[in-house]
């Protein structure tokens, strides 16, 4: 089981909150029976509103895929509060949010999905499919909840895009920015740098912990594939 990245708390009022706050399913998701049981029984186990506050660079896609889909289906209204940053598989969950709010200070940011692949060329462009699928799938939440066009929202992808509060909430990835009622002409843009190197690390360091031979059976190879799968 992933250690835990989620935290519920139980409001005064009987609303609840849920923190995603890190990697999102650092360990693992994708395969286990546990995990996700887990965190649709403690999403089920109450019902009302809930806010949820993400400051999570991202992390196992299909993890963020079911939460999405968990947050979607939930009978109360969700309100997403990023306070620090939503990116790669954080911004999906994001997504969900029927009023999603960001921090002046806030950020998201989306790319594309990327996974490591082993073996011939046959393999290679197995692997190249499943991205550009995943890819899809990833725009069709973006598209759900910004409006934007398919072709625009795959070029942030492409570019590995970041979103000031501003522009998150003139794009509408976001809905409103925080505590702008106090400071309506505060919030500034802000110029940000990024590095690939926080995300090959990641990469590199679900590696080291996986040790991988491309054999067996067509499916055993996917699976491998599929648990190095990153947004």
């Amino acid at each position: 089981m992933s250690r835990k990245f989620w935290n519920w708390v139980k409001n005064e009022d009987d609303t609840r909150t849920l923190y995603l706050e890190g990697a999102i399913a650092e360990e693992t998701w994708y395969g286990d029976e546990i995990t996700p049981k887990q965190f649709k029984s403690e999403l089920f186990n109450g019902n009302g509103d809930i806010t949820i506050w993400i400051n999570s660079p991202g992390g196992d896609v299909f993890c963020a895929s079911q939460i999405y889909n968990m947050l979607m289906d939930y009978k109360g209204k969700v309100t997403v509060k990023i306070d620090g940053i939503a990116a790669s598989a954080a911004s999906v969950i994001a997504m969900a949010g029927e009023e999603v709010l960001i921090s002046p200070t806030g950020l998201i940011m989306i790319h594309n999905p990327m996974t490591m692949a082993f073996g011939d060329t046959e393999e290679m462009q197995k692997a190249i499919a499943m991205l550009s699928e995943v890819k899809e799938s990833i725009i069709n939440a973006y598209e759900i909840k910004t409006g934007l066009s398919r072709v625009k929202l795959s070029n942030f992808m492409d570019s590995e895009t970041w979103f000031n509060a501003k522009k998150a909430v003139e794009l509408g990835f976001a809905d409103n920015i925080l505590f702008s009622e106090q400071n309506k002409d505060s919030v500034e843009s802000q110029a940000i740098t990024f590095s690939n190197m926080a995300i090959t690390n990641s990469l590199l360091s679900k590696f080291k912990s996986t040790i991988i031979k491309d054999v067996g059976t067509p499916y055993e190879v996917l699976n491998k594939r599929l648990d190095l799968l990153k947004y």
